[in-house]
This record gives structure tokens, sequence and C-alpha cells, in this order.
């Protein structure tokens, strides 16, 4: 990632990770999704000592998913300089029985059809909120 005040390398990121510390402070958080084998082991010890169960974290072989992008002087846009979808690109969300009941449901950045995927396995009808990239946008808008 690339501001004004400098650049930093393979830095954990994504909306579904900074939701997840957030949203630990105030309720358990289950969390969905794929790791490579190079993903610190750290990192999901970090994730379960602030009371985020991550059953549902599958380590996948090969790489995480990577994105570099470099932000404008006033962080108002951004742009993205590359993307690796790595082990994300074969991914489907697996849900634990038990995540199925949840009140609330965050979709972070995945492919639009794997949201819809996770949505449907929902047994509630939970508050929704959601994240993508220009990715999905520019490549599976209708």
């Amino acid at each position: 990632m690339e501001t004004r005040f400098g650049r930093r390398e393979r830095i954990l990121g994504g909306s579904a990770s900074y939701f997840s510390m957030a949203a630990s402070r105030f309720a358990p958080v289950q969390m969905v999704a794929v790791v490579g084998d190079d993903f610190p082991q750290e990192i999901l010890d970090d994730f379960a000592k602030r009371s985020c169960d991550t059953a549902g974290i599958e380590r996948a072989p090969g790489k995480t998913f990577f994105w570099r992008g470099k932000y404008s002087p006033d962080f108002s846009t951004r742009t993205t300089l590359e993307t690796q979808l790595n082990v994300f690109a074969g991914f489907t969300p697996k849900l634990p029985a038990h995540f199925c009941d949840a009140s609330f449901l965050f979709l972070a950045n995945i492919h639009p059809d794997l949201q819809l995927q996770v949505l449907d396995s929902m047994k509630n009808n939970p508050f929704v909120a959601g994240d993508t990239m220009n990715l999905w946008i520019t490549t599976e808008r209708p």
C-alpha cells in the first residue's frame, strides 16, 4: 500500500479483517475466509484472542490474495496497481452450521455470486452490510 506518508509491503488488509477486529470489541464475530499457506498463524491467533470464531477460515495450498494500491494525497481516490487472486480464485465459502443463525452479516470483498451464496445460506433475515472493489464492478456488472 502506498500513501503520501510511505509504502508498506505485505501488510494485513481488507474490510473483513478490519470489520472483524472492530466488531469483536462489541460482540463475538464468526469469520469465513480462505488464506494461503503463506498467511501467518499469528494473525489467526490474534483474531481468536479477540473473540473471533475462526472455524470458517480455510487454509489452502498456495498464496493468499494480494492487492497493491496507491492512495491519492487526500485519500479521496485510490488506484489498483496489482491484484493477485491466488487461493481466493477457487474459493467457495463453507459456513459452519452455527454461523447460519447470525443476526448481522458483513459480506466482505468477494465475487458477487459468492456474496449471494453466503446470504442465501443464512437461516434468518440478518442485517446485511457489504463491500466490493473495482475488479468485481468492472468484470461482473450485468
